[in-house]
């Protein structure tokens, strides 16, 4: 009876170690992928992860990609030997040919000369003479024998260079077939590698916005965690972002500028200095407003990226804000020096940068290949976010017509 109940006891603590193992094991990892709009620190953590092993995943095919590139390099030297020596071959051939006919024009020659004094000989029964005047039988059936040889050997050899001269002939075909399709591959290699510089260059492209991607969201990691540190003295990834932060509450919007007029919309549209149809612009672009004009932050928020000279866009901020309980992102790019910084609090008062384009453009002396003139890009997405935007999260700024000449003089203007 006491080992009946010992057992039920062993089973039941058994039961229990299982179930209370179950409910602390760790959860199972969802697999590497950005965190679109993170919640939390360790959200930032995760996503400063995946975008070092996007990184290295860019590296390695680059790598790849190079590597393929010179395999072809190599082969197209091979094949330019191949030609190099299909061409040697080629004329070798064509020499060949030109003395086999050589050859057979002389023994042509030689053999109608042979016929000639063979037919006189005859008419003259000099042939005969030449034949009965031997010695003995054995004498006789030489010179018989050596007459029908000169002109055996001499039909032998006509047959010979004849077959020679076919040899050739179908020799330099096949060798003009080769040169053909040497050249062919030639241009087939020449095309795969143009391919393979092509994916270089996106990857390199990629590669660049890989690294100002890990800036950025190292930057912004940084800056949370120490705020995490300061707020329960340990990094806590656990921690919202909101409460690290205390982003402000906005109830509306304000324009970022005290004055100008919409000069491109949000939306898809034909590239203005590529050309390139159906290109996505992701913000509205505002103009009529001179080089060094004050950019305000359209909402109060934190300061959660900041690029300088980038290559397309120049000198960029991103700001998160939550307004009537929405989180946002806001960015400003174009900008001709920027007065803010990474976890910076701004206020709708606070100036983040001034307005540029115009000696910042590539067109002008500058760095910035998007922009040929003074205008400010301002664009607004839905969720938090610091460099890459997620399209499907572009709206159209609040307070603004998405309309091309929509202007307004005051910041408080809402839709004109």
């Amino acid at each position: 009876m006491i080992r009946k109940y010992l057992k039920k006891i062993f089973n039941l603590l058994m039961l229990i170690l299982l179930i209370f193992s179950y409910i602390v094991a760790p959860m199972p990892v969802k697999a590497a992928g950005i965190i679109k709009d993170p919640k939390t620190l360790g959200d930032l953590q995760s996503n400063l992860a995946e975008l070092k092993r996007q990184k290295a995943e860019n590296e390695r095919k680059t790598e790849a990609a190079k590597k393929e590139i010179q395999d072809k390099k190599n082969a197209i030297k091979n094949a330019e030997k191949e030609i190099t020596q299909a061409e040697a071959d080629i004329e070798a051939a064509e020499k060949k040919i030109e003395e086999s006919n050589a050859r057979i024009e002389g023994l042509k020659e030689q053999t109608e000369k042979i016929l000639k004094v063979l037919q006189q000989l005859q008419s003259q029964n000099v042939y005969l003479r030449y034949l009965s005047d031997s010695s003995s039988i054995t004498e006789l059936v030489m010179r018989i024998a050596a007459v029908e040889q000169i002109t055996e050997s001499n039909q032998k050899n006509l047959k010979e260079l004849e077959v020679l001269i076919k040899e050739n002939e179908q020799l330099k075909k096949e060798l003009a077939e080769k040169q053909k399709n040497l050249e062919a591959k030639i241009v087939e290699y020449q095309k795969a590698i143009e391919k393979l510089y092509g994916n270089i260059e996106s990857y390199d492209k990629f590669e660049l916005d890989i690294d100002t991607q890990i800036k950025l969201a190292q930057d912004q990691v940084d800056d949370y965690e120490k705020k995490s540190k300061d707020k329960y003295g340990k990094i806590v990834p656990s921690a919202t972002l909101e409460e690290l932060s205390d982003i402000p509450y906005n109830a509306g919007w304000l324009k970022p500028l005290n004055s100008g007029v919409v000069t491109s919309t949000e939306g898809y549209r034909t590239h203005p200095i590529t050309g390139v149809k159906y290109s996505f612009h992701n913000a509205i672009d505002i103009g009529r407003n001179a080089e060094g004009t004050p950019v305000y932050a359209a909402a109060a928020g934190i300061v959660s990226g900041i690029v300088r000279r980038y290559s397309c866009g120049g000198n960029m901020v991103y700001v998160q804000v939550v307004v009537g309980g929405v989180r946002y992102t806001t960015y400003y790019y174009h900008l001709l020096e920027i007065n803010v910084k990474v976890g910076q609090t701004v206020t709708q008062n606070t100036i983040i940068g001034k307005v540029g384009g115009y000696s910042t453009s590539t067109s002008h002396g500058g760095y910035d290949t998007c922009t040929t003139g003074a205008h400010l890009h301002f664009g607004v997405a839905k969720g938090f976010y610091s460099g890459s935007i997620p399209t499907s999260s572009v709206i159209v700024p609040p307070g603004f017509n998405n309309k091309v000449g929509y202007s307004w003089s005051t910041r408080t203007a809402y839709y004109g």
